[in-house]
């Protein structure tokens, strides 16, 4: 059965010398969480907003294939790729203080997303809106409707995003780091939440970001990008289990564990910085900050696969980790 969401070979740019997206490819089924990881600058953000038909004006959007639930989006007009958004494809924005209109209330701005695309009488609409914010765990939804964005917090903001995402009962559900700039109670409950409403609705969630303890919760399977591309995909287990691109593995080094890390000793880091890659790049994007590159790396980057669905990007061959840490256990004990 072919998934929700087909992503193959997708590059977008914005001008003609440099690629912010280098032929990724990613995968959504029905009822899956799909995690995009990497650090800032990787092109997470803005592969999901040309998925969506979103991107800034002079952005470029070219893909080998691009389809939503066997429709192919990239011959499609604007009106009708807006026919799609928000009704069977939602989105949650990084940043809801952003995203909602300071000069409408919630409610109005909830009310046009169903009144839009489903039609029917403003009051229904805002029946349908209030209910939802109940349902996201918006206390006196009633009230809220008539506020204004700058009257909540930031945790009422990204419950209201959510909210207005689910107002046509979407089939997708793009997150782009719906826990930003939210203290840690507040991020697990908007987690929670999505989890819950995942279980309720079948929806299949996209959800991007740089937390691996969002993604080691949410995750069914997760694509790690680096410099505009998929560096390695797996399912959230195998990934964990046996992190095969060295990327992955200084991510996971830079995660502190407690108990492990001396007080006083320094965090795991990446040193360095993630390139801005030019058209026609050739080679691995990380070899100037990894450890274990060599003048090969500059060459054509061979994709290797450890197991069934789990594949890599890199010169190294599968087991080169355990290998690596055999040795220095070995070392050790010598």
């Amino acid at each position: 059965m072919s998934a929700l969401l087909e992503v193959e070979g997708l590059r977008v740019r914005f001008n003609s010398r440099a690629e912010a997206v280098r032929g990724v490819s990613i995968a959504v089924n029905k009822g899956e969480t799909h995690c995009l990881v990497g650090e800032s600058g990787c092109g997470k953000s803005v592969s999901s907003l040309a998925i969506m038909g979103l991107l800034a004006k002079g952005g470029q959007r070219t893909a080998d294939r691009l389809a939503f639930g066997g429709q192919d989006l990239r011959g499609l007009s604007e009106r009708a790729m807006s026919r799609l958004r928000g009704d069977r494809m939602a989105m949650i924005f990084q940043e809801p203080m952003t995203s909602l209109n300071p000069a409408y209330t919630i409610g109005s701005q909830m009310a046009e997303v169903l009144t839009r695309h489903r039609g029917g009488s403003r009051r229904a609409a805002l029946d349908r809106a209030a209910s939802l914010l109940g349902r996201v765990g918006i206390t006196a939804p009633g009230m809220r409707l008539a506020q204004y964005p700058h009257q909540l917090s930031g945790g009422l903001r990204q419950r209201v995003m959510i909210a207005m995402a689910l107002m046509c009962d979407p089939e997708l559900l793009i997150a782009d780091e719906p826990t930003t700039a939210l203290d840690v109670t507040v991020q697990a409950q908007i987690l929670r939440l999505l989890m819950e409403l995942q279980r309720e609705l079948g929806l299949a969630i996209l959800l991007i970001t740089h937390d691996l303890g969002i993604v080691a919760r949410m995750a069914d399977r997760v694509s790690v990008m680096y410099a505009g591309e998929v560096v390695e995909s797996a399912t959230a287990g195998a990934l964990f289990a046996a992190p095969s691109h060295p990327y992955t593995r200084g991510l996971l080094a830079c995660v502190p564990i407690p108990g492990t890390i001396a007080r006083g000793a320094a965090l795991g880091s990446i040193p360095g910085t993630v390139p801005r890659i030019a058209l026609g790049f050739q080679g691995c994007g990380f070899r100037d900050r990894c450890a274990l590159a060599d003048a090969s790396c500059a060459g054509a980057v061979p994709v290797q696969r450890r197991a069934a669905g789990h594949e890599y990007a890199c010169r190294l061959e599968p087991g080169w980790g355990e290998r690596a840490l055999g040795e220095r256990a070995l070392g050790e004990q010598a």
